[in-house]
């Protein structure tokens, strides 16, 4: 059983000290007083997570005192106890927030129960409380990684619409991170405890790409058998979030935009207008400004959208956060495989440093997901990167891992293995002296 720590307060001494046992033995940790004088500075000083209180007493009522511990102490469940059962005041005690409302003679079997009921739900409001403050760290701004100032410009312009309202455009290439900022623009807005509802545009045609925003109305069209939310429902007092909002077809941009205007929209098959509370924040790797020049895109809607326009960084263009990123990605996948690996050597350091990471930040994510499986060291080395980083160096030129250095290296790392790492004896197979091979196995930071 979870401990509780509870406060009775009843100035009916012998009954509070009579509960006070029987509430101990259950293995609660149980503080008792006679008026609300001291409760008050009991809970100020204590930790305390239910109170038992007797609704008449001395120096106040209980039913009040109820409202004053939601109002200054809203994690604090409240049983209230009475000598005669009042409907008004039971009434009024669960508006103030009370747990429950029970009447003494009856409480010696109810208490106890009673306490199990609200431990249970103590329980599930601290784990909804760790999920949150789970999902608060998660979508923290601090916690993208990168010092670029390309990257710190994005971070700064994000924080600054995040408490807003304001339709936000997140501009880029794909793998940048479009959605990542957009749940941290979510979460970092007075929408948090809103849904996020994410909806990739690109993936559904035209008529079922309507009815998952609107939803739609049974018989709307055929297997509509019932009515369907939207996700524009879905994201109510939340946030919608639209990727490849380029891809949007011309006859729903329309849609889009009324809702965008008047925050209203109609399901598919229906002819009344509904009212939206969702904040709509798009993403594109398209150039939009060029879209609306071919008539792809509507001009009004594109105003619309792009009220806060963010741009975010492609990866080669913020090349000194390369490493931190990829050091972050080690960490996180050597622990889901259990792995003791930390960090990279050298040669790895550098072809990652040298790639023209097309897929951005995604890729990277991959490669070092991909590099964590390989490995077996207690490093991410060259030979655990694919092929192509290992070939390709000098930012992509598909000829320089054939250069004579990249060779030796291979040769060398091959000869060690072929021997199980016996230099003496690779040495001798090679050619050169000890002390070379040495100076060679440092030089390649080649490892068993």
């Amino acid at each position: 059983m979870t401990e509780l720590n509870i406060l009775v307060i009843d100035d009916e001494e012998k009954l509070r000290s009579l509960l006070k046992r029987l509430i101990a033995l259950e293995g609660y940790k149980v503080y008792d007083t006679g008026t609300l004088t001291v409760a008050t500075q009991l809970l100020k000083t204590h930790t305390i997570d239910v109170v038992l209180c007797d609704v008449k007493l001395q120096d106040g009522n209980g039913v009040e005192f109820t409202k004053f511990i939601k109002q200054h102490y809203p994690a604090i469940e409240v049983i209230l106890l009475t000598a005669f059962g009042n409907i008004p005041d039971s009434v009024q005690a669960i508006k103030n927030g009370a747990f429950d409302y029970i009447v003494k003679g009856n409480d010696n079997d109810k208490i106890i129960p009673l306490l199990s009921r609200v431990s249970e739900k103590i329980k599930l409001t601290k784990k909804i409380d760790n999920l949150e403050q789970q999902l608060e760290q998660q979508f923290s701004f601090a916690n993208i990684i990168g010092s670029s100032p390309a990257l710190k410009n994005a971070i700064h312009l994000a924080e600054k619409v995040a408490p807003t309202a304001t339709a936000v455009l997140l501009t880029g290439e794909t793998g940048t991170g479009k959605e990542i900022f957009a749940q941290a623009i979510h979460r970092n807005s007075p929408r948090k405890n809103g849904t996020f509802v994410a909806l990739n545009c690109s993936t559904l045609n035209k008529e079922l790409l309507e009815s998952e925003l609107f939803g739609h109305k049974a018989g709307a069209f055929t297997g509509a058998n019932k009515d369907k939310k939207g996700l524009v429902e879905e994201a109510r007092q939340g946030t919608l979030f639209l990727d490849e909002i380029g891809e949007l077809s011309l006859e729903l941009q329309p849609k889009l935009l009324r809702l965008l205007e008047n925050e209203t929209y109609i399901r598919v098959g229906d002819t009344k207008e509904m009212k939206a509370d969702t904040r709509i924040v798009c993403a594109t790797n398209r150039n939009l400004a060029t879209e609306v020049a071919a008539g792809h895109f509507r001009s009004d809607l594109y105003y619309r959208i792009a009220v806060f326009q963010i741009e975010l960084p492609a990866l080669r263009d913020r090349p000194e956060d390369i490493i931190a990123l990829s050091k972050h990605f080690v960490s996180v996948y050597a622990a889901k495989t259990n792995k003791n690996i930390d960090g990279l050597d050298k040669a790895a350091i550098h072809a990652l440093q040298d790639y023209d990471w097309k897929g951005n930040v995604r890729e990277l994510k991959n490669i070092m997901e991909r590099a964590v499986i390989m490995e077996d060291g207690p490093q991410i080395t060259l030979q655990s990167l694919p092929f192509e980083l290992q070939h390709c160096n000098n930012h992509g030129n598909e000829h320089a891992g054939m250069s004579l250095a990249w060779i030796e290296q291979q040769h060398i790392g091959k000869v060690l293995k072929h021997t199980g790492w016996n230099k003496t004896e690779a040495a001798r197979i090679l050619g050169i002296g000890l002390a070379t091979l040495y100076r060679k196995i440092e030089e390649y930071s080649l490892k068993p």
